[in-house]
């Protein structure tokens, strides 16, 4: 175990370990892309297979057309606002549309069921290339 590290505005700097667990620990992301020449988040439900971030998303989506081999950033988090504190973990790295018809196969099979009401055929993967993540501390 290791002692914990602060950065300079007093929030616990997490390690990649610790992120990588908490990443696991929740339902819901946000995508972070460019649309347009302009930054765009959207919310999805995610896994994690293979050391990847996994979206589902139909093929004429804007987050299809502009996620294709394209760095974006991923954020997810958990706050308790009654007590103050949280976390969030970042990732960036490049995304590309799974076309491969074994790698689609498999995950077709992954329990990642999308909460839209619309058809969602598409698989995005994220390569985490950066991991950074930010604990709020329970307030004293």
């Amino acid at each position: 175990m290791r002692d914990a590290v602060y950065d300079s505005g007093g929030l616990e700097i997490l390690t990649e370990e610790e992120c990588r667990r908490l990443i696991d620990a929740v339902p819901l992301g946000r995508i972070v892309f460019t649309d347009r020449a302009l930054p765009a988040i959207q919310p999805v439900n995610f896994l994690m297979a293979n050391g990847e971030v996994i979206i589902r998303t139909s093929s004429g989506s804007k987050l299809a057309a502009a996620a294709r081999n394209a760095v974006v950033a991923f954020e997810v988090d958990e706050f308790d606002p009654a007590i103050r504190t949280g976390w969030s973990v970042v990732i960036v790295g490049h995304s590309r549309i799974v076309s491969e018809n074994g790698e689609l196969s498999e995950l077709r099979g992954l329990p990642l069921r999308t909460w839209a009401p619309t058809a969602q055929d598409h698989f995005i993967a994220i390569t985490p290339e950066l991991i950074s993540g930010r604990r709020l501390p329970k307030a004293a």
